[in-house]
């Protein structure tokens, strides 16, 4: 993204946090799926590496947590932060009726997503932010606005979790797109890998 593209806003959780933890993963995959990539029957496994990594960090309510909040790898991981008392900021790349159509509901078991969602929505702390309307891929800029907003809180504050098979994205906006854009900033990343996660089925 140019540099002139870079959209500046800020989260306010009124505390300077001892470090940003980005997330980005893959959603649940949907039932037409052709080739399966985070099936549900790996939630289980994924939800206790989130755990792990967060962990891993230390991570509590002196740190920011910033996801976009996706049925799958963000809601798993915004509930885990919400348990840990991290204050959670959404930021969404489109407007929370359309995102919750088009990122939460079209998957595999709709309303339990829609409950997650619905469950961490009344427990934020701090109201979700919506990207500014400005053309392009919503969701390929919603990327770098949060790896933008981490970053203004100072690089060696920022730790990226990502939940991803290490492949390109369905399209513009993958979790591919802002793991090469953290790397290049040097960002530590903790990569949960879904091809090595044990898948149970649910039946």
């Amino acid at each position: 993204m140019p540099p002139h593209d870079r959209i500046a806003t800020r989260p306010a959780p009124g505390f300077e946090p001892r470090q940003v933890l980005l997330f980005s993963g893959h959603r649940v995959d949907a039932p037409d799926r052709p080739q399966p990539r985070f099936p549900p029957g790996q939630v289980a496994a994924a939800a206790r590496r989130i755990d792990e990594a967060l962990a891993h960090w230390q991570a509590g309510p002196q740190d920011l947590a910033i996801t976009q909040g996706s049925a799958g790898g963000d809601l798993l991981f915004a509930h885990a932060c919400q348990e840990r008392g991290v204050p959670l900021q959404l930021m969404l790349p489109l407007p929370e009726a359309e995102f919750v159509r088009r990122a939460v509901a079209p998957s595999a078991e709709p309303a339990r997503w829609r409950a997650a969602w619905s469950h961490v929505r009344a427990r934020l702390q701090l109201a979700p932010l919506l990207l500014p309307e400005a053309g392009g891929n919503p969701f390929e800029r919603c990327n770098r606005w949060m790896l933008d907003t981490a970053l203004g809180f100072g690089a060696a504050r920022l730790r990226l979790i990502c939940l991803w098979d290490g492949g390109d994205g369905d399209g513009p906006g993958g979790t591919d797109h802002l793991v090469a854009q953290a790397r290049r900033h040097g960002v530590p990343v903790t990569w949960i890998d879904t091809r090595r996660l044990r898948s149970v089925n649910s039946a």
